[in-house]
Formats: C-alpha cells, structure tokens, sequence
C-alpha cells in the first residue's frame, strides 16, 4: 500500500467517523423536535400524504437481517420514492445504537412491542427551512455519495 492509499483510507474512515456523528445528532435533534417518523408503515403513510416534507430518510438494518425479503422489499420500494422525490437515503447499520439513541429502553429491545427502527424519516415544515448541521453535513455527504455513483451511501453507527 502506498502512502496516498494510506492517506485515503485514513481520510475515508475519518470522513465515515464525522457523518456517523452527524446522523447521531441529527436523530437526537429531529426526535427532540418532532421532526422523526419511526417505522416503515408510518414512513409509507407520511411519504404518501407529504413526500415535501421529507429532507432525509434513513433506512436501517443489520448483517444478520439482510436475508429477510419482505425488509428487502420495503426498503427498495421506499428508495425508490425517494429518488422519484429527491429525499436524500442513507442505508445505516448498528441497530442496537439506533435504539439507546432513540431512547428505546434495553428490555423492549428484543420485545414485540419494540417500536420498527428500520425506517426513519426526517421532517422539516414546509414554511421553515430547519436545518441543523448535522442535516447539512449529511446532505452534503450524500451529494458526494452520488458523485461517486454510490447512490444511497451506507454508515455504521458505532456503540459506545
């Protein structure tokens, strides 16, 4: 490996680092606000009545559940939305630090009544541009994303 390839690689996983804090704050502040639909049947309702108010889309899964057809299903239909609708999708991995984000509590966690994390949506009102920096750092790296023809980028939420 060479020392440009060392740099890149370094740069790469510092970029991945500082969007993956971005998200984490971008959920915290969408939830604190009410701007987070959570669950790929209300994130369907939503985008159904106003797709315009969605600014970003988070589809989330982990390694051990990408065999399950029916999520694989949903989630290419709900891209596919978004890019009729130019909603910005990020694929993002770590369930289990989505939900301490979310404030799901430890026991509900493997329960039924868990609420369904694998889609989440974030709102902003169409009279204000709410715009957090975190948003403006994910926007920005999903724009790059897509000029390096990867069209929903994917993150990994990391535990702490």
């Amino acid at each position: 490996m060479t020392l440009e390839e060392l740099v890149a690689c370094d740069h790469a996983a510092q970029k991945m680092q500082t969007v993956s804090a971005a998200v984490e704050e971008l959920l915290v502040a969408a939830q604190r606000q009410d701007r987070l639909t959570v669950g790929v049947y209300e994130a369907a309702k939503l985008m159904n009545v106003d797709p315009d108010s969605v600014v970003l889309c988070l589809l989330a899964m982990d390694e051990e559940e990408e065999g399950d057809i029916a999520l694989q299903i949903h989630f290419t239909l709900i891209q596919s939305f978004c890019c009729d609708n130019d909603i910005d999708i990020v694929r993002v991995s770590g369930m289990h630090r989505l939900a301490q984000l979310l404030g799901e509590p430890a026991e509900a966690q493997g329960a039924s009544e868990a609420r369904d994390l694998h889609c989440l949506l974030v709102t902003s009102a169409h009279a204000d541009a709410w715009k957090s920096q975190g948003l403006v750092e994910v926007a920005t790296y999903c724009e790059e994303s897509r000029g390096n023809n990867q069209w929903v980028p994917c993150i990994a939420l990391q535990e702490r």
